[in-house]
Formats: C-alpha cells, structure tokens, sequence
C-alpha cells in the first residue's frame, strides 16, 4: 500500500503593479469598489459574502467572493476566509454582503459573525478594518458605526 500526502502550495500571483492598485481610505471607497464589482443584475437575488483583501498600505491586492447564498443568508466558513487572507499575504481585509431585501441594518448574527472574525484575525495579525452591509443603493459600515 502506498502512502499518499497532499502537496499545499501557498501561491499568490497579481499580475497589477502597484500604481494600477485602488487605495482604501474610507467606507465610501470600500463601497464603491465592493459594487464596481458586484453583479448588480443578482445584488437583490441572492445573499453573497465578498472580502477585499489589502497590502499594509491599504490598497487593494483583490476581491474574492467567500460565498453565495440564498435570499435569507450565505454560510461563511473562517478557515476559508483567512485561507484567502494568507494566500495573498493580506495584512488588512474588508468585508461585505448584500442583504437581497435591501435592509441595511445588520442582524445579530451579522454582528456576531463579525465579532468572531476579528477576533480570529488578531491571532494571524490581520487588521479587519470593516465590514459592509450594501445594496445597489448604499451601505451600512460595521466602523464608521461604531461596531
């Protein structure tokens, strides 16, 4: 019988140079680049988590969508979101999912979820600076509510 080991590569490759990369400064910015990037023909169907993943300087490195869901929710897995974290070599993250009604305001697992993820991201050294609430017509910050 032969033994069999998974080989795990931890690669990332960004093929744009840093003065291509977007820089974050605020919410406002974060939402506009989680929307540039959203399907807007779905943002109302189905819930979807996305996270931004950012360099020490707050610019954008990319965008990777975690999860899609249904009307009422999407699953998040923690290891898969900081699997993507350390595979870019991401020193901050931005969070963000729709709430297909339009509701802005988070519910308590909302700000659960968000709880745990931080905590989780101290351990790594991974800043989560945000987490955004949106719809095609604004957004609700998780920051600049104080959360």
């Amino acid at each position: 019988m032969k033994n069999v080991i998974a080989e795990i590569q931890l690669k990332y490759n960004n093929t744009r140079g840093k003065e291509d990369r977007i820089k974050i400064t605020d919410s406002r910015k974060a939402y506009d680049t989680f929307l540039h990037l959203w399907d807007l023909d779905t943002i109302e169907l189905y819930e979807e988590f996305k996270v931004l993943l950012l360099n020490r300087a707050n610019e954008v490195l990319g965008i990777h969508t975690l999860s899609k869901g249904c009307i009422s929710g999407t699953l998040v897995d923690l290891k898969l979101l900081f699997v993507v974290a350390l595979r870019s070599a991401s020193c901050g993250i931005i969070m963000a999912h729709n709430h297909p009604s339009g509701n802005l305001k988070p519910s308590e697992v909302d700000k659960r979820l968000y709880e745990k993820i931080k905590k989780a991201a101290e351990y790594l050294d991974i800043n989560v600076l945000d987490n955004l609430i949106i719809s095609k017509y604004g957004y609700y910050s998780f920051t600049d509510e104080g959360l």
